[in-house]
C-alpha cells in the first residue's frame, strides 16, 4: 500500500516467536494477512505449528534458543525480517488484530516516525467484556532496535542518534486470547536472572516483587518491593503505588492488617489519580466488616473517591475490576448495610449496567427493588 505522506510503497512485516501453538495458527494468520510478509521463529514445537504456518504462507525458521530467554528469541526473530522492511510488527500467536489495522497504521505513520503505540486488550472478563487494557509499542522501524531483558522484554534503541518520534495509532486494536493452560513457571527464574544482570533496572525489580506476590512468597515480595521504592530511578508514581499496593496485599496475607492499611494510605497518596489504590483498600475493609461495622463508612468514602476518577489510564497499571462493576457493587453493599436502600438500589443498577449478564448482580437489583418498593 502507498503511504500518503511519503508517496511511496510501505513494506510491513509481522514477526513472531512460537512453540506448540498450532491451535492459534489459522486465527493468527487471518489477522496478520494485512501485512506484506509474516516471519516466525519456531523455538522447538513438537506439534504441527511450523507446518501449519508454512501452509498459510508464513516464512518459518526452526531453531532452539538455549538457554531460553525471551529477548534472545525475539532478537533472532527480528533478524529474520528482511532489511528492506519499512515497519516491523511484533506479535504473538495468541494475539489478534482487529481488521483494518494496516490502514490505521499507515494513516497515522509519519515519515520520521520510529515506533508506534496502539491499544492492547491483555485480558477479557468471563462475559467477554474487556478486562485489562493498555497501550503498547511493539511496532517499529527495521534498523537500530533490539530486545532486552530475559523476560518482560522491551525494545531498546541502539542507534547513534536519537530515534524519531513515537506515533499513536487511533483505531488500531490488538486482542490477547491466551491458552489458560499454558504455564508461566519460567517467569520467576527469568525475572531473578534479569535483576541479577541489571540490578539498577527498577522496572524488573518491580516485576520480580509482583511475581513473588503471585507465588505467595510474602516476605520476598515485601522485601523486593520495599527495595524498589528506594531506587532513585523508581520515579513513576503509578508503578510506585502498585508496589505499595502489592506490599499491602502481602501484609494482608500475613495477617498484619495494620501494616496493610498503612501501605494502602501511602499508595493513595502516591497516585491519587488512580482507582486501584482506593479499590484495593475498599476490598480490605470489606473483609473487616464482620468485626468492624464502621468499615462500611470507609468503603463508601473509598468507592466515592474511585468513581470520581473518570479517565481510564493507558498503562498496564490499570486493572479490570476497578473499571468494571466492582466499585458500584461494593458501594451498593455499603449503602445497604448503612440503611440507605434507595441509594443502594441506584448503585446496584449501575453495577448491573457494567456487567449485565452477572446473575448475582441481577439478583441484588431484584432484592433491593422489592425492599425499596415496600
Amino acid at each position: 500500500m502507498r503511504c500518503p505522506l511519503r508517496g511511496e510503497i510501505m513494506k510491513i512485516v509481522v514477526y513472531a516467536i512460537c512453540k506448540n501453538e498450532a491451535q492459534f495458527v489459522d486465527r493468527w494468520m487471518d489477522s496478520m494477512s494485512e501485512a506484506d510478509q509474516v516471519v516466525v521463529l519456531d523455538t522447538g514445537s513438537t506439534d504441527d505449528t511450523a507446518a501449519r504456518l508454512r501452509t498459510r504462507g508464513a516464512l518459518v525458521t526452526e531453531e532452539a534458543v538455549i538457554p531460553w530467554r525471551f529477548d534472545a528469541a525475539r532478537n533472532r526473530s527480528l533478524e529474520l525480517v528482511p532489511q528492506d522492511a519499512d515497519i516491523c510488527v511484533c506479535t504473538d500467536l495468541d494475539e489478534v488484530f482487529q481488521p483494518g489495522w494496516r490502514a490505521a497504521l499507515e494513516k497515522a505513520w509519519t515519515p520520521n516516525a520510529s515506533q508506534a503505540s496502539y491499544r492492547f486488550t491483555w485480558s477479557f472478563n468471563q462475559d467477554g467484556t474487556e478486562g485489562v487494557v493498555f497501550w503498547i509499542e511493539k511496532i517499529h522501524t527495521r534498523q537500530n532496535w533490539r530486545w532486552t531483558h530475559p523476560v518482560h522484554e522491551v525494545l531498546q534503541w541502539t542507534g547513534t542518534k536519537p530515534p524519531g518520534p513515537r506515533i499513536t495509532v487511533p483505531g488500531m486494536q490488538l486482542d490477547h486470547h491466551p491458552d489458560p493452560a499454558k504455564s508461566r513457571g519460567q517467569y520467576l527464574p527469568l525475572l531473578e536472572q534479569s535483576v541479577q544482570e541489571d540490578p539498577d533496572d527498577d522496572r524488573n525489580v518491580h516485576y520480580l516483587g509482583r511475581e513473588y506476590l503471585y507465588k505467595r512468597r510474602w516476605d520476598d515480595c515485601i522485601r523486593t518491593l520495599q527495595h524498589h521504592l528506594t531506587m532513585p530511578s523508581a520515579s513513576w508514581p503509578d508503578e510506585r503505588a502498585a508496589s505499595m499496593r502489592y506490599i499491602a496485599k502481602a501484609y494482608t496475607q500475613k495477617g498484619d492488617i495494620s501494616s496493610a492499611k498503612n501501605w494502602y494510605h501511602q499508595a493513595i497518596a502516591e497516585a491519587p489519580h488512580l482507582r486501584e489504590p482506593y479499590m484495593d483498600f475498599a476490598m480490605l475493609l470489606y473483609g473487616q466488616t464482620d468485626r468492624d461495622p464502621t468499615a462500611w463508612d470507609g468503603i463508601l468514602y473509598l468507592t466515592a473517591c474511585a468513581l470520581s476518577i473518570k479517565d481510564r489510564p493507558r498503562t498496564y497499571i490499570c486493572e479490570a475490576n476497578s473499571w468494571g462493576s466492582l466499585p458500584y457493587d461494593l458501594r451498593s453493599f455499603a449503602l445497604h448495610h448503612t440503611g440507605r436502600f434507595a441509594e443502594a438500589l441506584d448503585a446496584a443498577r449501575l453495577a448491573l449496567d457494567a456487567a449485565p449478564s452477572d446473575p448475582r448482580l441481577q439478583k441484588n437489583v431484584a432484592i433491593l427493588e422489592k425492599k425499596v418498593q415496600g
